[in-house]
Formats: C-alpha cells, sequence, structure tokens
C-alpha cells in the first residue's frame, strides 16, 4: 500500500503565549508572517534550550493549542480541528517521537512498537526485527522498557514511530543520549523510511553536528 499524502504545513504569525515573553528576536519560525513546511523536505530546527522546540512539534502535533496565529494543515485551520480528525492524522499522517518518548515501562520493547504498528500493520515482525537490529537494540525487544538506558529508550521510539505511515516525522531531540556513532545510524535509518515514504521530517537539536546534509536548516 503506498502512503503519499504530500501534505503541508504552514504557520502564520504564529507563536506560542509562553514565547511571546521571551523574545523571538532572529527567529525564522515565531511571528513569521508565512512559513511552510513543504513535502520531501528533511528540515533542522537547531537551537538553545527554551527557544521552543518542543513547543513547534506539540503545536504541530496539535498537543499544544495556547499559541497566537495561525496553523494550517493542508490549508485547514487547526484550531477546527475535531478529535477525531488529530485521531486520523496522528495515526496516518504525522508521527512524533517525543523528548521524554512515552513508552509504558511495563510493556516490554516489542510490545511498546506493537502498539504502534498495529493500528496500521505497517511493518511485519521481520522488519521490525530488522530495525531493531540496525540500532543494537535486537536482544532488548522481550525486555521490560522500564528497565532500559534512556539511550535504548530513544532508539525504541524512533522505531515506534517509524512503524506507521506518515507524511511528516516529528523528532524531538531524538538523539540527545547517544554517541556519535549510534546517532549517525539512527539518521541513517530514519531518512530511508521518510524517503520511502515521500515525507518530509522536522527534526529538533540543541546544536549537535551531523555527518548529513538537511535540505533546509531552520532558526529558531
Amino acid at each position: 500500500m503506498s502512503y503519499n499524502y504530500l501534505m503541508n504545513i504552514q504557520l502564520q504569525n504564529l507563536i506560542p503565549r509562553p514565547i511571546v515573553e521571551l523574545g523571538t528576536d532572529n527567529s525564522e519560525v515565531w511571528g513569521v508572517e508565512n512559513l511552510t513546511f513543504l513535502p520531501n523536505v528533511l528540515y533542522l530546527i537547531s537551537a538553545s534550550s527554551g527557544r521552543g522546540k518542543t513547543s513547534l512539534l506539540s503545536t504541530i502535533y496539535g498537543i499544544r493549542k495556547d499559541y497566537n496565529g495561525t496553523l494550517l494543515i493542508d490549508d485547514k485551520n487547526a484550531q477546527k480541528f475535531s478529535p477525531n480528525d488529530w485521531a486520523e492524522l496522528r495515526i496516518n499522517k504525522m508521527s512524533y517521537v517525543f523528548q521524554g518518548l512515552d513508552l509504558f515501562s511495563q510493556f516490554t520493547v516489542l510490545e511498546n512498537i506493537a502498539l504502534k504498528n498495529d493500528l496500521t500493520a505497517k511493518k511485519t515482525t521481520a522488519e521490525i526485527i530488522d530495525l531493531a537490529k540496525q540500532l543494537d537494540i535486537e536482544s532488548l525487544l522481550n525486555r521490560k522498557a522500564g528497565i532500559l538506558s534512556f539511550g535504548q529508550r530513544q532508539r525504541v521510539s524512533i522505531i515506534r514511530a517509524l512503524c506507521q505511515p506518515f507524511a511528516f516525522l516529528l523528532l524531538d531531540e531524538p538523539f540527545s543520549h547517544l554517541d556519535s556513532e549510534n546517532a549517525d545510524k539512527a539518521l541513517k535509518m530514519i531518512v530511508n523510511e521518510v524517503k520511502s515514504q515521500n515525507a518530509s521530517m522536522i527534526l529538533t537539536s540543541l546544536g549537535e553536528q551531523f555527518d548529513f546534509e538537511f535540505d533546509r536548516t531552520v532558526r529558531l
């Protein structure tokens, strides 16, 4: 089954209300008249702590609604979306690697991944195992997520996010607890999956150096 939504996301004069008081000088995102995240583009959002990286992704994903301005998804005002609209987007069009990961500690790694994959049957078990091999966590698939290190859980969360169709993949500092070798492995795997789905990626970073050239780097 082919998933090719070619979705676009527009921010029009958008500023999360908590960010207003912090100032938005030199930002290419906050308060900009019209910023459009386009299909088939790999974006890097690089900024120091407190500039609103998580707020940006949470707003796009519909978790935060405390903002001034307008968020348009495929030219539709996101403030008017129903819970069902957001549910459909999150199952088929947007995937998110949360900074806090949001894994269920009492479930195994494989069970955590299956919770997402079972919604769409995007990956076979063999494909999930292959992703785990690529990130060197195949041996952890039957362990409870709660006993893993944060870096191991980051890799689980990345795999889980890839186990669904999406037009946009949102990643909030997904490599913060990974060494450069594992971060490079994970980024390569992510980019391959994004390109295979003709999708876009928005990845936030504290300023890590990647052995990869993004299509566009945006200052927050």
